[in-house]
């Protein structure tokens, strides 16, 4: 009696466990922080993943590695939320067997049963002959087609917010460059003589950070999810973004200061978003993230393209400042997705010294 009662307890444990699994990474529409098996899973995977994709001296290759993770990321965790659902299930009937005709002689012919009332098969073999036991029958039949449903759903949900994000990218590709540039940015709107349409693009890309906001942070698997155009990605994308929203605000003279500010705010409030969520490493100096040198280079690259510059000395200043509060973080972020490295943005040296950067320790991946 005590050992059924203990398997009984120890079902429902694993079943509440993965129900509330399923739950808050499918149906709770915001970041959550409880511990989950699916972030441990997520968590684990990638750096197994990263580490292996590392290794490999073709680009190529490495990123076709890196972009399976994130659909085979989500088959493994249907799988796993299925069989842990039967495992738990399992012990539930193995506590019941008295109630079941004939009653299961071993805890995995209770599982075998619990699976056929999970996936509604209904063979017939085993019946449940009293209340208890139907019970429960009823509920793995619920729950398994409740749990395939809402994961179907899902997937249409993720789908949709994978390609918005990718459309935007697309969009961004032909005035960032690849990879993205906040720098070339601004040199090719000069070159296109479409300064005048800058406001308009700083304000679509606030639209569309918030919609990152919304969607990566509510459901972490997207944020695996690879761009469909090499030496492209979200982080880098929005790297980029920020860093020409910073030059506009401190070091170019060419108006649209306002829209800048607007998406440099909407850029770190997601990136400090990510910092907490994912407990990436703060720099408290409030480091620029580059040196001196190279922003002196860049000065005078937008110089040459006849952009009218603040005075050298207070541009580096005020950019150092500005680009401090999101630098060190940013790079987290490029480091622990392992993108493509671009002008200021990640480690620029990932490929040629082949050693991985450390990965951030991260609380929860919701």
């Amino acid at each position: 009696m005590f050992l059924d009662l203990a398997a009984g307890i120890a079902g429902v444990a694993v079943v509440l466990l993965i129900a509330s699994d399923v739950f808050q990474s499918v149906i709770v529409p915001r970041p959550t922080y409880a511990w989950r098996p699916s972030a441990l899973i997520s968590r684990s995977g990638w750096r197994i993943c990263g580490t292996i994709g590392f290794r490999m001296r073709n680009d190529d290759r490495r990123e076709a590695l890196y972009g399976v993770y994130a659909p085979l990321l989500l088959v493994t965790l249907m799988i796993f939320w299925v069989c842990a659902l039967m495992l738990g299930f399992g012990l539930i009937f193995f506590a019941l067997r008295g109630e079941l005709k004939p009653p299961p002689q071993t805890y995995w012919a209770a599982v075998y049963y619990a699976g056929t009332s999970l996936l509604t098969l209904g063979y017939g073999d085993i019946i449940a002959q009293r209340g208890l036991a139907r019970a429960v029958s009823l509920a793995a039949a619920g729950l398994g087609l409740g749990t395939f449903a809402i994961v179907t759903a899902f997937l249409f949900s993720l789908f949709a917010a994978f390609q918005r994000r990718e459309a935007f990218i697309v969009t961004m590709r032909e005035r960032t460059g690849a990879p993205p540039s906040g720098v070339d940015f601004l040199e090719r709107h000069v070159d296109l003589d479409m300064l005048d349409d800058l406001g308009a693009t700083f304000r679509r890309a606030e639209e569309w950070i918030a919609d990152i906001m919304e969607t990566h942070l509510a459901y972490p698997v997207l944020s695996y999810f690879r761009s469909t155009h090499d030496q492209q990605s979200w982080v880098g994308t929005i790297g980029a973004l920020l860093d020409a929203s910073t030059l506009v605000i401190t070091t170019v003279d060419i108006g649209n200061v306002g829209p800048a500010k607007m998406l440099s705010r909407i850029g770190r409030h997601l990136v400090n978003d990510y910092t907490y969520y994912y407990d990436f490493e703060q720099d408290l100096t409030g480091s620029a993230g580059i040196d001196r040198t190279e922003f002196d280079k860049v000065y005078e690259r937008l110089r040459a393209k006849g952009l009218r510059m603040r005075e050298m000395e207070a541009a580096w200043i005020e950019f150092a400042a500005l680009r401090g509060s999101y630098a060190l973080p940013l790079n987290g972020m490029a480091s622990w997705w392992r993108i493509p490295p671009a002008l200021w943005i990640g480690d620029r040296s990932i490929i040629a010294s082949r050693h991985a950067p450390a990965a951030p320790v991260r609380r929860s991946e919701g």
